[in-house]
């Protein structure tokens, strides 16, 4: 006669196969492309036991794949960067409002999409990096985004194309704070101070501006920190060197910030689970984690930023709610367009 504890294990075994056996994991569906990252699953795993399973792609095949999954989708967690591409797969029913109030707590309502359906982990500044070689004091002193429409600039400014969601979602800020028409002037003005067409992605731009080719560069704050720290090559380490930040809008709302982040997919196999790894990204070890390797700015209180990134200086950074990036997505790609921002 078999004993219980061989009843029990012929039963497991039959769990299993049959694919009935509940499995302690969590599902990342992930765009982003950092080797850190998979540092930080196992580390989770290491801590909660939880197995993690990643299908990583761009936002889009990410999409169409959960589309034609539909309610049979294994997709449990969407990690991404950009508050616009998070919006995105918001507006498609992608996502379900996060209950934890964990994470309510740790992270500020202007850094959670609506509903509560997504929210930030690292934040990163879009900013104006310059020569000081041709740009003076009194130029760059006190310098806005808006000022960057002004004729003074000319022929001297760089930044990638219109069809880059960074830019994309910057415009919504100035949506968001300035409205349409107002922003549409702007966008108008610093097309005309285009120093080439927009090509190549925001460490082209640094180059450009190192080496004379612009004054100054529109670019995330987190490029410059890969260059400097030699990730990028030696050549890309001394055009970092050569350059300096200006943080904008300083006297009023403050520089232009934007997300890492993710949220819970909608038919979530492991909620549980997928709550408990968004808490684990806002824990003090993992936001140090993630500031260190990918140059980023911490959403959690009394993690300091990488010591590459912190050398050029605290600033006041804009408050205005992450969602609007992609609640004036659409309105901020046609304003683009019809300013010429190729």
């Amino acid at each position: 006669m078999k004993t219980f504890k061989q009843i029990i294990t012929a039963v497991s075994f039959l769990l299993v196969i049959s694919g009935c056996m509940p499995v302690n994991e969590v599902n990342i569906y992930t765009s982003r492309h950092y080797d850190a990252d998979d540092i930080l699953y196992a580390e989770f795993t290491k801590k909660t036991g939880i197995k993690v399973n990643i299908i990583s792609g761009s936002g889009g095949a990410l999409m169409e794949r959960l589309k034609a999954e539909g309610e049979n989708s294994p997709g449990d967690v969407f990690f991404t960067v950009d508050a616009g591409n998070l919006a995105n797969f918001q507006k498609e029913g992608f996502l379900q409002s996060i209950e934890s109030q964990t994470i309510k707590s740790l992270v500020p309502k202007e850094l959670r999409g609506a509903n509560d359906e997504w929210v930030a982990v690292a934040k990163r500044a879009r900013v104006i990096f310059y020569n000081p070689e041709s740009v003076s004091e009194d130029e760059i002193t006190n310098i806005s985004y808006e000022d960057l429409a002004n004729s003074n600039w000319k022929d001297r400014i760089v930044v990638r194309s219109s069809s880059n969601m960074y830019n994309q979602s910057l415009v919504a800020s100035l949506i968001s704070n300035l409205g349409v028409e107002s922003t549409e002037i702007w966008a108008k003005g610093l097309v005309n101070n285009f120093a080439r067409t927009p090509q190549g992605n925001d460490r082209a731009q640094l180059m450009a501006v190192a080496n004379g080719q612009a004054d100054i560069a529109i670019a995330n704050t987190y490029y410059i920190g890969i260059m400097l720290s030699g990730k990028g090559g030696e050549e890309q380490r001394q055009a970092a060197s050569k350059l300096k930040i200006a943080f904008p809008n300083q006297d009023n709302r403050g520089s232009h910030v934007n997300i890492s982040g993710g949220g819970i997919l909608k038919h979530s196999p492991n909620k549980a689970n997928a709550e408990k790894f968004l808490e684990f990204l806002l824990t003090e070890e993992a936001q140090k984690h993630i500031v260190n390797n990918t140059f980023e700015y911490p959403v959690l209180d009394g993690v300091e930023p990488h010591q590459v990134i912190a050398q050029f200086g605290s600033f006041k950074m804009d408050k205005t709610s992450v969602a609007d990036f992609g609640k004036y997505n659409p309105e901020a790609v046609k304003l683009m367009d019809r300013a010429g921002w190729k």
